[in-house]
């Protein structure tokens, strides 16, 4: 019995280090920064700026829009850095800052709408986070914005969506 519970406090103690090791995250909003604007009169400019040490993956990116009239056409994604993942395999990545053109068709009388953009990115310190749902509004004199109450404050994954949502690899 001594044994096993020397071996159960050893076990504990590992688990306890690798704890202390872990890096702390950013939130999702923070790691992947999504901004957009309209560059044109019928094409929108999406733009993810990804912080250091952490990376999208191209496949993951889809978007749609608030109210169901407006339209989007193909996203233009740039070509992406190969590279193999353990539970994709072999796939493309963002790293630092993508930008997107999508083109965009708006009702008579429309003038602003919401993009959502969906996507999924890890950290290299080897924790991938769930899909991701941001949204961002558009419109005439609004630049680009993140609706009120949006998380992306910088916190980190933990304490800004009180739980956990990353996947260790």
């Amino acid at each position: 019995m001594q044994r096993f519970l020397i071996f159960i406090a050893l076990l504990l103690t590992a688990f306890a280090a690798k704890a202390a090791d872990a890096p702390d995250l950013l939130a999702p909003q923070a790691a992947f920064r999504l901004s957009a604007k309209m560059e044109t009169g019928d094409e929108l400019l999406v733009r993810f700026a990804i912080a250091p040490g952490y990376y999208l993956y191209r496949n993951k990116l889809q978007f749609s829009v608030e109210p169901g009239g407006v339209t989007l056409g193909t996203p233009r994604k740039p070509k992406g850095r190969l590279q193999e993942d353990e539970f994709f395999g072999r796939v493309e990545i963002y790293r630092a800052d993508v930008v997107i053109h999508i083109p965009v068709k708006l009702p008579p009388g429309s003038h602003s709408f919401t993009l959502l953009a969906r996507s999924q990115g890890c950290a290299d310190a080897g924790v991938c986070y769930t899909p991701q749902q941001q949204k961002v509004v558009i419109g005439p004199g609004m630049g680009e914005r993140v609706p009120d109450g949006a998380p992306g404050d910088g916190r980190s994954l933990v304490d800004s969506l009180g739980g956990d949502t990353a996947t260790q690899r």
